[in-house]
Order: C-alpha cells, then structure tokens, then sequence
C-alpha cells in the first residue's frame, strides 16, 4: 500500500472540488443516496504511529459531515427507511445513512450524542463474540504489538520475515507488509500468525475486545432510543468469501439470530466483514437475501444507485485520513466512484488491445528461440 495513496485521493478529491465540477456533474452521478461506513469516533488525537488511524474519525467531523449531508439536500434515514426507498418506484430526495461496523464503546461515548443533537438515524453492526468480550480485534493486535517492540519477525506464506520496527516510519512499513498478505490468508492462519507476533512482542491482547466493545448490557441501553438500529456482523468478524457456504451461512444466521435473541425484537441489516470483494460476493448477498434480511452492506466503494442489490450495498467510507467537509461534499456526488469505474474500462481496454497487438506481433514475427547446448 502506498504511502502517498491518501495524499493523492485528497488532491483529487479538492480538485474535484474547487472546480466545481463534481457539483456539476452530481445530477449524473448520484443516485437514489448513500450509506456511510464509520468505525471509532474519538477526540484522541492521532499517535506517529497509528495504521488504523483510518477507522477513527472526531466527533467534531461526524458533527461537521451530518450538517454537510443535510445542507446538500439528504434526508438522514434509518436503514429500514433506505430500504423502503430503494423498494420504491417514486423518486424521493436522496438519503443517507450513518452506519459504524463491530461496536465501539466509543460510539455511544462520543458519536451518540452527535447523533442525538441532531436527531439523526444511524446503525452500529455488531460481531456476536466481540459483545461477548471474546472478539479478536486482528488488526489492532498487530498495531499495537509492532508498537511495544523494535523488530518484527513473521511468517508469511512459509516463509520467515524479519522487519525493523524502530521508528514510526519503519512500523508503518511493517504492518502493511504483514497486513495485506495476511488479509488473503484464512482467517484461522491469520489470526494465529498475528497471536505469535504479539505473543513474541510481549504483548497480552486479552482485555482488548472488552476494553473497545460495548457489552450487551450497553447496546441493549443504546438500542432503546429509537434512533439507533443494531444489526448483526457474523459471530467472530470473519471473512464470509472465505468459508464454505455452509460456514458462511452459519455466521450470517447465527449472528442475526444472536442481535434478535439479546434485543428482544426482529434483526433486518447486515455488513460483511472487511467487505471487499475478496470477503464477500454473488453468494454471500444470495445467502443474506434467503434469510430475509432487509438489507446488507459491503464496503465496496459507491453511492446507491437505482436498481443495485440491497444484499450486496455499496457504502462510502468516511475516512479518518480525509476529515473535512469538501471531501463529504464530493463523495455525496458520486463522481469519484463514476470516474474510477471509467478509468477502470479504460484500462481493461488498453490491456486487451495491448495484448491483441502482442499476439499478432507474435504471429508476424516469431521470437527467436536460443538454442539448446546439444543442438549447437
């Protein structure tokens, strides 16, 4: 992942901005609405060190992009109101949904109240075992044994690593070079292989998940104002692509299952884990559409269109690394997403044409073999 990859996305994104041109183009490109993923809303300010910055936005900016919302012409709604929307034939003003994924405690601290100021609907998915107190936070383990030690060593697909980790520069880099490559590794390896890190790090991960969770105790209590919707997000955040169909539909139903059983009332809406298309697909959205679910998200990168699959959504991230009101501005429009598509076509087509001339140069002009030592 490249360093400069935000640093780019925020100059385009103020580009588009400043010359007005995704305002002027939003009427094409922005859909029936959109449905915001969060995480951790914190005032904590961010440490040299802190990869999953990104999942964390301040109050002030939650507060900033709800205003932000409402001043372009969206009516802020419930997902079940999103889902009626969607069902809709009429044309509506267009919505947006709040929704933050696995339960913070923080969210009831500190997004709650921002939410309840302005008297707006949003959804928190819950993992089952992480209100359990029995969740594996991966990805924060990983963060936070990379900050207690100065080298790193791993195994990643058989192969032993050893990072330097002796400055915020260097920890950065080795969390990314652990990270991904694990991403794509079943949950099961991934998870053991961060324990060894963190285990080698001096590092006890057995409070995390009950010092960051709430409890089922605390989401029942939030859940009693009518403006917060609880939804399920599997049993143990697992990557659904990743499991047998049989699995997969196990930690769907079971956590659905869970959310009502603890609430006292039906659970309609889902968000699969991670929810890129190497987490969740074609039969991931067919198993949560069987169960009867209103809705489920991923967080593949869109706004709602007419006619999308409301058991595969798209959501846009609200982005600890891009906390200012011209970016909320611009992604409400739906032309970041329309022009990345573009310029995906774009590619796909000059790497079928390259390749067509590759082949027919190859037909034309032979390569010319070298050789064998038994030939010559």
């Amino acid at each position: 992942m490249s360093t400069n990859a935000p640093h780019i996305m925020r100059t385009a994104l103020t580009a588009l901005h400043a010359t007005g041109l995704a305002r002027g183009l939003a009427p094409l490109a922005r859909g029936q609405g959109v449905v915001f993923t969060l995480h951790s809303v914190t005032p904590e300010p961010v440490r040299p060190f802190e990869p999953n910055r990104i999942l964390k936005v301040t109050p002030d900016f939650l507060e900033t992009a709800i205003v932000t919302v409402r001043k372009r012409g969206y009516d802020i709604v419930s997902l079940d109101e999103a889902a009626r929307r969607m069902r809709s034939e009429t044309r509506e003003r267009p919505f947006a949904c709040f929704t933050l994924d696995d339960g913070y405690r923080d969210n009831r601290d500190h997004a709650y109240p921002v939410f309840k100021k302005h008297d707006a609907p949003f959804a928190i998915y819950v993992p089952a075992a992480y209100a359990d107190g029995e969740g594996d936070l991966w990805w924060y383990v990983l963060e936070n044994a990379i900050a207690k030690t100065d080298r790193v060593r791993v195994v990643l697909d058989g192969i032993e690593r050893v990072f330097d980790a002796t400055t915020a520069e260097t920890k950065d880099r080795a969390f990314y070079e652990i990270y991904w490559p694990l991403r794509a590794r079943p949950e099961t390896e991934l998870r053991a292989t961060v324990q060894a890190v963190a285990a080698e790090a001096g590092y006890d991960a057995s409070r995390l998940c009950r010092d960051l969770i709430m409890s089922w105790d605390e989401i029942r209590a939030l859940a009693a104002d009518p403006l917060v919707t609880i939804g399920a997000h599997t049993c143990r955040h697992f990557a659904v692509a990743k499991l047998s169909e049989e699995e997969a539909r196990r930690e769907i139903a079971d956590s659905v299952a869970r959310i009502a059983c603890e609430l006292g009332r039906p659970c309609r809406h889902f968000s699969f884990p991670y929810g890129d298309t190497a987490s969740a697909g074609p039969r991931d959205f067919a198993i949560a559409r069987a169960l009867g679910l209103e809705t489920a998200v991923t967080t593949q990168k869109d706004v709602v269109r007419r006619g999308v699959d409301r058991h595969g959504l798209p959501r846009v991230s609200l982005n600890g690394d891009y906390q200012a009101a011209r970016f909320v501005e611009v992604l409400l429009t739906g032309v970041p997403f329309r022009m990345f598509d573009a310029a995906q076509t774009a590619r796909a087509y000059a790497r079928r044409l390259a390749g067509a001339r590759g082949k027919a140069a190859a037909i034309a002009s032979p390569p010319i073999r070298r050789p064998d030592a038994a030939s010559i």
